[in-house]
């Protein structure tokens, strides 16, 4: 094998090496630009069940999407102290009203109530209340959530 044949497979193979990397690259970055995964038709949430679980409850969970907090999510709260439109950080800049309190998470399909979703916190409600939230915490959507009475397990 001449030394030239030798430079040009070389050559070729730094070649494909970069298209490689740069594909992968690519891909990587379009991940990260990549829209929150909602179906056409929006991410949607409902409470299927609830159970007294000690002194808080035991929420079971419907949902178009697969829930993980650094992307979509669930926000859950008392809807007897706030409204759909207050339980993300949108509630001010998009639907002018106080923002609320809400509990953020992606336990699915089951979820124990807790922090600001506690039992302890609901300050007499008897709603439970779930809706979807983007990465940034902001509802994606003020007309799709759900609410139960859950006066029967508390």
């Amino acid at each position: 094998m001449s030394l030239n044949s030798s430079g040009n497979q070389m050559y070729q193979g730094v070649i494909i090496l970069g298209a490689v990397t740069m594909m992968f690259s690519a891909d990587t970055m379009a991940q990260s630009t990549m829209p929150n995964a909602c179906p056409v038709d929006g991410c949607e949430v409902r409470i299927v069940s609830i159970a007294k679980d000690g002194d808080e409850l035991t929420l079971m969970f419907e949902a178009n999407f697969t829930p993980d907090v650094s992307k979509n999510h669930f926000h859950s709260w008392w809807g007897d102290t706030y409204s759909v439109e207050q339980v993300g950080r949108n509630a001010q800049s998009e639907f002018n009203v106080v923002q609320g309190r809400w509990h953020r998470h992606d336990d699915f399909p089951s979820y124990v109530t807790k922090e600001a979703a506690s039992t302890a916190a609901r300050d007499g409600g008897t709603t439970m209340c779930v809706t979807a939230a983007d990465r940034d915490h902001n509802i994606l959507d003020a007309t799709k959530y759900h609410c139960v009475d859950v006066q029967e397990h508390l």
